[in-house]
């Protein structure tokens, strides 16, 4: 979309009250740990699905285009779909052995609690400042993530307190919304922060994220780009793409 105000010191338009932000990717360095996480459940599982026609899950392509910013039971329905495979749902607390949609969903998620504890979770202390700048200029502030473990990333890196709302998968499941791209989970964050779509600005890493915020119709969209995907951010509806949130505008 066009803006026609004067940006502020934060890069902002001067409409937007409030600040969206994904946790993967944009707050935490986690998204490289989602992706190992999510390949070695995928091979494992491909590997015993197609025998000697196996090939194996790309961690840039595959992670990008099926799964990154996606609910879990999604990314492995999507992800699957691409491979022309489909797999019975199974229920939530499937063992990660088993061969459903929420057994390899399992699998991936005890992978990537075991690489937290063992590798720690790393913030980018650029959007954390940015974050803190934000707040003191009186934005409202919410994290946006499709992950069941936002509340404990964030208290592992003591960033809690900077969200005024936090809409994760346990909300989502509570509440019934489906997950990027589907804009409901930014629009739940905007509607308990009290604010119009248009009046909020959505930070995201994932092309799936905004396609979210386009289609959400909210008032800026910023995508972080990580992985040098800066062109297809852009295509999915990024008015602004930065490398890190330090770039944008001029308060660093």
């Amino acid at each position: 979309m066009t803006e026609t105000t004067e940006p502020t010191d934060l890069g902002l338009p001067r409409h937007v009250r409030a600040c969206l932000f994904d946790l993967d990717g944009v707050i935490t360095r986690t998204a490289v740990v989602h992706a190992a996480a999510w390949k070695q459940a995928f091979d494992e599982f491909l590997r015993r699905h197609d025998g000697d026609s196996f090939r194996p899950f790309d961690r840039g392509k595959d992670y990008d285009e099926y799964v990154d910013g996606r609910p879990r039971a999604d990314g492995v329905r999507t992800f699957l779909a691409s491979r022309g495979i489909h797999l019975p749902e199974g229920s939530l607390d499937d063992p990660p052995d088993a061969a459903t949609v929420h057994g390899l969903g399992n699998r991936k998620n005890d992978l990537l609690l075991h690489l937290i504890r063992t590798d720690g979770v790393e913030a980018y202390d650029g959007t954390l400042r940015y974050v803190e700048r934000a707040r003191a200029r009186g934005l409202l502030t919410a994290v946006v993530s499709s992950s069941a473990n936002c509340r404990d990333v964030l208290r592992s890196i003591g960033a809690e307190h900077l969200f005024d709302v936090r809409i994760d998968g346990v909300v989502a499941a509570e509440r019934g919304l489906p997950g990027k791209p589907a804009p409901d989970t930014f629009l739940a964050a905007a509607r308990d922060l009290g604010v119009e779509p248009a009046e909020a600005a959505v930070f995201e890493d994932a092309l799936a994220g905004m396609d979210a915020g386009r289609a959400g119709r909210f008032g800026h969209v910023v995508g972080v780009d990580r992985v040098g995907q800066a062109d297809a951010l852009r295509a999915h509806g990024a008015d602004v793409v930065v490398p890190d949130l330090t770039e944008l505008g001029d308060w660093a």
